[in-house]
């Protein structure tokens, strides 16, 4: 199992030029092909959008918000989303008991990660590495 982080997966929703390019080849030419993201990507991603429909005061720049967050859901149903479960939180537990100092929503990615024994595909090396036993790659540079 291969689980992209928010990074990863924006750069294949939004296809961010040589970065998604890069990551389409890898994906297309891994041995494995079990590509999920998590339900904590899934959180960032819908706050955003929810966020940005809240703070848009004048509802006739809104419709174009609401089909973004259409657009977002209609993403996500076409990929497995690996859940937060017991088991990740149990290791969040763990990890933050251990001192693990990075953002929470790293820190629930990288447990689900680790629950699952999954690579974790991602640019954030500079906090991802600061956890003990996770395995991760950036595929997009």
């Amino acid at each position: 199992m291969i689980i992209l982080d928010t990074d990863h997966w924006s750069a294949l929703k939004y296809r961010d030029g040589e970065a998604s390019i890069r990551l389409h080849m890898r994906i297309d030419s891994s041995q494995d092909q079990d590509f999920v993201v998590s339900a904590v990507t899934l959180e960032e991603q819908m706050r955003g959008w929810l966020a940005e429909i809240h703070s848009t005061v004048d509802v006739m720049r809104q419709p174009a918000h609401y089909q973004r967050l259409v657009d977002l859901v209609r993403f996500f149903s076409a990929w497995r989303i690996i859940p937060f479960d017991q088991t990740a939180a149990a290791t969040t537990t763990a990890l933050r008991k251990a001192r693990v100092r990075i953002g929470t929503m790293d820190l629930k990615i990288a447990s689900i990660a680790l629950a699952h024994g999954a690579l974790l595909l991602t640019a954030n090396a500079r906090d991802f590495v600061q956890v003990p036993g996770l395995r991760f790659e950036n595929w997009l540079y």
